[in-house]
């Protein structure tokens, strides 16, 4: 009964997330036919998340940074202008409609990240080449092998003095401070550092960059609202993270991960129970705040490559399913990015229960997928990234109307990369689009 009365439970919240998305209140829509057309491409997302034929099948543009090389600029370029950066998507914008659209949030702000002296990335002219194309994540032990218990302890005291002073310069002086826990009763404990001149530096860099983020995300945000109130939503509400895959991207890096599953598991099962409700917290609390279902995850660590299928089972499935199942019972929609191959764990991942999460897929079998999760999951993906780079445009639309013939067979399917590009053909995202139009619709 109990069961029963929860998945109940779970269907209004989801019902009501749903009317929200499609409906979001305060949006001043630029007509009425932009309101007609945000509605029909939301009403899109909804049928194929429940398993229903849509009008059509949905696209996503897997532009990412394509939008910056379109209009001749660099990355480098991208990271310091905000004002071209929005001109850039705003002419991708108006050139490629899709059911969604290309936000120039994608690109980080480089200024921003010299003010934080960022430990844990590189950029163009900052550790990469001028003509670098991507900013790279620098992996790293930011948390030592013997560092668990302190984790396990206090995980908001490990963040503040272990974690953030190794990832971001600016804040080194934070892993001096007194414990958190130490400031019960002695509140001015914790303000008394304000007397050390590299702590008061620290604050005066923080309120710099606070106004820098202020200037930076102003035209950007002026971007948004403008592509929502011309009809084109947003997908994903909010974000969230195996548990696994927060120690072994974030803290531990890959060796120190593959040894821990070997050396300490009982203390990396602990820490990834441990981070199962924060992650479910972190999804809630932002597609709460931004009024939009979907919770988006990029699942790294746990591909066919990465571990076997019994490990697979033992350290990252478990926890991942139960932040899933968290979200889901509060009415909201998981889209779980496979990166690499999901090929081996098609069958572990159908347990999830039916119409509930959407399983995009980057290198994995598209139509095995589809035999194997077809009446239990929404999927997407994989025009591969390589195709759209060096490929015409008749090979992509080739390749997308066989994905749409076999994956869209009657609905839950959506049409989009394996993963996103940052130079190449404009006409092989055309490509894309020509195709649902000619292939996608249903009768």
């Amino acid at each position: 009964m109990d069961s029963v009365h929860n998945q109940a439970g779970a269907d209004e919240k989801r019902a009501a997330r749903f009317a929200r998305w499609l409906s979001p209140p305060g949006v001043k829509f630029a007509s009425s036919k932009a309101q007609e057309d945000y509605r029909r491409r939301v009403t899109r997302f909804i049928r194929v998340i429940n398993l229903e034929k849509p009008d059509r099948v949905p696209v996503i543009l897997p532009a990412g940074t394509f939008p910056v090389y379109h209009a001749g600029m660099t990355l480098k370029e991208a990271m310091y202008d905000n004002e071209r950066l929005c001109q850039a998507y705003r002419r991708f914008f108006h050139e490629f409609a899709a059911d969604t659209y290309t936000s120039p949030a994608m690109v980080p702000s480089g200024r921003l990240m010299e003010l934080c002296e960022s430990l844990s990335s590189r950029w163009p002219g900052h550790g990469l080449p001028d003509d670098a194309s991507m900013q790279q994540f620098v992996e790293g032990e930011y948390m030592k092998p013997d560092e668990y218990d302190i984790l396990l302890r206090d995980v908001s005291d490990f963040c503040l003095r272990y974690y953030l002073p190794r990832t971001l310069g600016i804040l080194r002086p934070l892993a001096d401070f007194t414990p958190l826990s130490h400031i019960l009763g002695m509140p001015n404990r914790f303000l008394a550092m304000a007397a050390l001149p590299e702590v008061r530096e620290m604050f005066r860099k923080i309120i710099e960059y606070g106004e820098e983020m202020v200037r930076w995300q102003a035209p950007l945000l002026e971007f948004d609202r403008q592509a929502l109130e011309s009809g084109f939503p947003v997908l994903y509400g909010g974000q969230s993270h195996a548990p696994f895959d927060i120690l072994a991207d974030t803290l531990r890096g890959t060796r120190g991960i593959v040894m821990d599953m070997y050396r300490q598991p009982e203390k990396l099962l602990a820490a990834t129970e441990m981070l199962t409700p924060m992650n479910i917290d972190c999804g809630l609390r932002m597609a709460d705040a931004s009024g939009r279902p979907v919770v988006f995850f990029a699942l790294h660590k746990g591909d066919d490559t990465f571990m076997s299928a019994q490990q697979y089972e033992k350290f990252y499935w478990p926890t991942l399913r139960r932040v899933i199942m968290g979200l889901i019972e509060e009415g909201c929609v998981p889209l779980l990015f496979a990166e690499g191959r999901y090929n081996e764990r098609l069958e572990i991942i159908r347990e999830l229960p039916p119409r509930k999460v959407i399983w995009h897929f980057d290198q994995t079998d598209m139509f095995r997928a589809k035999k194997v999760l077809g009446d239990r999951a929404c999927i997407a993906g994989n025009v591969p990234a390589s195709l759209l780079r060096t490929g015409t445009p008749q090979a992509v639309k080739d390749y997308c109307r066989r994905l749409i013939e076999v994956c869209g067979e009657g609905g839950g399917f959506i049409l989009t990369g394996g993963a996103s590009i940052d130079k190449g053909n404009p006409d092989n995202l055309r490509a894309m689009l020509e195709a649902v139009e000619e292939y996608g619709v249903y009768s």
